[in-house]
């Protein structure tokens, strides 16, 4: 397959799938893009990408790359009756999953895969839509080398950092361990900053001293503004983090791990969503933390940069 030529296809067009093809298409790159609700593929189709009606539209790609939510979707525009290895005559060269999902449902599409003579890769990526059009996603991937090769030119489009860790899904591991840790260390911001505030401390003041130490992080940067201003516009759900701890937790005890931290984390997760924060960003955390505290919360409503955009907070 010549790298200039090849055809790719995108499997599901929601917040980060398009981001992520906007991407590819700014590029250069010619996508064709489905998704279960055609609407929102046709976002990207007036963006220069070709949208069609099903996976199975893009049984003669190249490459396909998929992004949807759970674990019964991948395997539904997979192997389901529209799914892209659905044509008997025609599949994909290559299979790029950038969902999260359990390491027994990516084995399973691997296989199936395999079956129909293309290669899977499991590509599940750190970030949100605003991190990828900044162009900071980072993924990890795991499967045959020669295949990962093959797509690495479209994964450095996509953002600043490839990892290859390994065969088979490892990439799924890691991905549930940098979720896991996002949980931890979003829980024990939420823990020191509510100490500080009970003291008497501005949030901005104290999330500016620690952005500019040691302990600061692209990650603290980019959420002290919805830290500050208490705007938990959705990025990533405390839904969806629990299925990650949940899929964590799983690993640990099939490994023999002991997670004291990550168990009580969990459950500090399960509280939030138990309280009815399904739909905010899982940095209501702090919401959370303060009830038990006692404390009322109110944004600063102050202007601060996340790190993304360029300049200093």
């Amino acid at each position: 397959m010549s790298e200039s030529k090849m055809r790719i296809g995108w499997v599901g067009c929601g917040r980060m799938g398009t981001a992520m093809v906007t991407r590819l298409v700014a590029a250069g790159h010619d996508v064709t893009a489905t998704n279960r609700t055609r609407a929102k593929a046709e976002v990207l189709g007036q963006l220069g990408a070709t949208v069609v009606d099903c996976p199975r539209d893009l049984a003669n790609c190249d490459i396909v790359f998929i992004m949807v939510s759970a674990n019964a979707d991948l395997v539904d525009v997979t192997s389901g009756a529209q799914g892209v290895l659905s044509d008997p005559a025609h599949a994909p060269g290559i299979v790029v999953d950038c969902s999260t999902v359990s390491s027994e449902t990516s084995a399973a599409v691997r296989g199936a895969c395999f079956l129909r003579g293309c290669d899977f890769l499991a590509a599940p990526v750190s970030g949100n839509p605003k991190v990828v059009a900044a162009g900071k996603l980072t993924l990890a991937v795991s499967g045959p080398r020669e295949a990962f090769d093959k797509v690495r030119p479209y994964f450095d489009e996509l953002g600043q950092g490839v990892t290859y860790v390994g065969d088979d899904e490892v990439a799924r591991l890691v991905k549930i361990c940098h979720n896991m840790f996002l949980g931890v260390v979003t829980q024990a911001l939420a823990e020191i900053i509510v100490l500080a505030e009970r003291g008497g401390i501005k949030r901005s003041d104290l999330l500016a001293f620690l952005n500019d130490s040691v302990m600061g992080s692209t990650f603290s940067r980019y959420k002290t503004p919805a830290l500050v201003n208490l705007d938990f516009t959705p990025t990533f759900t405390p839904v969806l983090l629990r299925k990650d701890f949940d899929l964590g937790m799983a690993a640990a005890k099939k490994l023999n791990v002991s997670m004291p931290v990550s168990a009580l984390c969990t459950e500090m997760v399960v509280s939030a969503i138990g309280a009815g924060h399904v739909d905010d960003d899982f940095a209501v955390l702090l919401l959370e933390q303060a009830r038990s505290a006692g404390l009322t919360l109110e944004p600063e409503n102050i202007a601060i940069n996340d790190g993304l955009s360029g300049g200093k907070q």
